[in-house]
């Protein structure tokens, strides 16, 4: 899949040596489940607007140039429109309108990021992808003072940067974050 490419591209020969090593050594039972959890998760990271954010890889299934956004008449302003990926309509949200973040910073949105579950899958709008990273997702900070109460359930907590980390599954579950293709 295009997600496989796309992080195969990201990682080096000693990374992919060292992923295989500790796939190993999890098979064997060497490394046990508290071990794993505090195991780095991989974190894909990005620009929007000067701020620097992160979301685990696991759900992204690929980077989309952002091209023909059709902006939907009647949908919350957190919804900058709709894209079509390879025939499928998908939601594009703005983060920093979702968060009621201060819009500063110069944005040259040229990225989507294509989240994904089983049933669902929405974009998220970015200036540009500065690459993965591995980050303990149990040592994130508490979230930032100034952030409303909509954006504190949709964040993991911030890392070090600082680095805001989302909270894929939350928004993916989020049906109001997806707009149906039956626009009335």
């Amino acid at each position: 899949s295009m997600k496989d490419t796309w992080k195969a591209e990201a990682l080096t020969e000693e990374e992919k040596k060292n992923i295989l090593i500790k796939r190993a050594r999890i098979l064997a039972g060497e490394i046990s489940a508290e071990e794993q959890r505090k195991e780095a998760s991989q974190i894909v990271e990005f620009i929007l607007a000067g701020e620097r954010y992160g979301i685990e890889a696991i759900y992204v299934r690929e980077i989309f140039p952002l091209k023909d956004l059709t902006p939907i008449p009647c949908t919350p302003s957190f919804v900058a429109g709709v894209i079509n990926v390879r025939h499928r309509i998908v939601s594009v949200i703005d983060i920093k309108k979702f968060f009621n973040l201060p819009e500063s910073g110069i944005t040259e949105l040229n990225k989507v990021i294509i989240l994904e579950t089983d049933d669902m899958e929405v974009g998220i709008l970015a200036d540009s992808i500065t690459g993965m990273a591995g980050i303990d997702i149990n040592s994130l900070q508490a979230l930032l003072p100034g952030l409303t109460d909509i954006g504190t359930e949709y964040l993991k907590g911030i890392a070090e940067g600082p680095l805001v980390i989302l909270d894929g599954e939350k928004i993916l579950s989020d049906k109001k974050l997806v707009v149906s293709e039956e626009v009335e």
